[in-house]
């Protein structure tokens, strides 16, 4: 029983953590709502399959699958392009899901040929800490503005939101921290139950109008048509799939690193395994024209709230979201969630993310050398989050895609960084 349970927290988390994407996606190439409640349901669809195939075949921790920030960034890029390179949003939409099949070979290849294996040894004390505190930093305006009921520049904060949000914060602290393992362990499922429940008695929770015709839906494969060769996307894909091992790897490092300090467990090296089970996940996203995936770091503070560290659970929860997302009423049923409550429960289990950041600094040999290196990746970092995005517009598409993620280019600074304080050392 405790493991259903746990398995239906770990849905729901996954679920309030991965349907914002879907949703600004489809926006932005301006889809209908039919045809955005089937893209919902292929990436959930998809996100689901993939944490079942990382347990099973991949780095088997308990890291959920959530759409990758990167290909956000691509998808919003390409959006532009319709009427320019492309000559409809599909056909843009087409390229996209082709790119989804060429980073799945990439995943495998530098795999299989020890290319990522190198790469792992890049993320020290130091860069880990640098990638964490951006990641943080990087989501926690997202988080306030959703708390606050801010959906554009022109909107006002909304007080009824705001006092919700606060509320449901106090609950997923106080739930996090109860004396209770029972209710520590599922804190995430009670603060997100009872903040619902809130948000309805304020009247801030959407009531359900579910049009589902069928009572099971599977979802389509290549909705944009046969895959097709593009170049200009290829090289995308070349650099974006090198960066999403970079990320793949910072989020099982942090997770390594929790069960190590927290819980006293030897996580075995499975980098390799869980490059090709991404492999395989971005194939499956091509596959049924889904947004490609990426382990989230999030899990780490999640597991750390709840302190369920047993992979079990997590396979239920994922088996509990393919098994949701066949159902269109059910799928409708957890569109109603009020987004401010997946903000600020989200927002306290990433105050644990913070704790983790120091204490993995706390690990660095050399002190001084790590504070260089943060230095150098924050300030850079966190100066591209306050760069307008426009300010990009006129350079080539994968220096703005890459510019334009702040978390990307100061991690990969703070990396260059360190490699040349190390072997200018070595040179001595």
């Amino acid at each position: 029983m405790r493991n259903i349970i746990g398995g239906v927290q770990w849905a729901i988390f996954l679920i309030a953590s991965s349907i914002a994407a879907p949703i600004a996606i489809a926006h932005v190439f301006e889809m209908d709502t039919g045809d955005t409640t089937l893209f919902i349901q292929r990436t959930i669809f998809v996100l689901g399959v993939a944490c079942i195939v990382q347990a099973f075949f991949g780095h088997r921790l308990p890291i959920n699958e959530g759409p990758a920030g990167l290909w956000w960034g691509v998808f919003v890029v390409y959006a532009g392009m319709v009427g320019v390179m492309y000559p409809t949003a599909a056909d843009s939409l087409r390229a996209l899901q082709s790119g989804m099949l060429y980073s799945g070979v990439l995943f495998i290849f530098l795999a299989l040929t020890g290319v990522v294996t190198k790469m792992k040894r890049l993320f020290t004390p130091a860069i880990t800490f640098t990638y964490l505190l951006l990641l943080i930093l990087q989501l926690s305006g997202t988080f306030l503005q959703g708390m606050f009921g801010i959906e554009s520049a022109t909107d006002s904060i909304d007080g009824t939101v705001a006092f919700g949000s606060i509320v449901v914060i106090f609950i997923t602290f106080i739930t996090m921290n109860h004396k209770s393992s029972w209710v520590s362990k599922y804190s995430v499922l009670i603060s997100i139950g009872l903040g619902w429940l809130l948000f309805a008695a304020l009247g801030k929770a959407s009531h359900i109008e579910s049009k589902a015709t069928k009572l099971i839906a599977f979802p389509d494969v290549f909705v944009y048509g046969k895959p097709i060769w593009d170049s200009g996307m290829f090289v995308t894909t070349l650099f974006i799939t090198l960066l999403l091992i970079a990320n793949m790897m910072a989020s099982i490092r942090v997770m390594e690193n929790l069960y190590k300090h927290s819980f006293a467990i030897e996580v075995p090296d499975r980098v390799k395994e869980g490059s090709i089970a991404s492999g395989i996940n971005h194939l499956l996203s091509g596959v049924f024209s889904a947004i490609g995936p990426v382990p989230i770091s999030g899990a780490a503070g999640f597991v750390g709230a709840t302190r369920m560290i047993s992979i079990k659970p997590f396979i239920i929860g994922s088996v509990i979201v393919i098994g949701m997302t066949l159902s269109p009423a059910v799928m409708s049923f957890f569109a109603t969630l009020p987004a401010p409550v997946a903000y600020a429960v989200t927002f306290a289990i990433f105050t644990k993310m913070v704790e983790m950041a120091f204490t993995e600094l706390a690990t660095d040999k050399n002190q001084s050398q790590a504070y260089k290196v943060v230095a150098f990746g924050l300030m850079i970092g966190v100066g591209l989050m306050f760069m307008p995005a426009t300010s990009m517009a006129s350079l080539p598409n994968i220096l703005a895609t890459t510019l334009s993620n702040g978390l990307v280019t100061g991690t990969i600074i703070a990396m260059m960084i360190e490699q040349y304080l190390l072997w200018k050392t070595k040179a001595r």
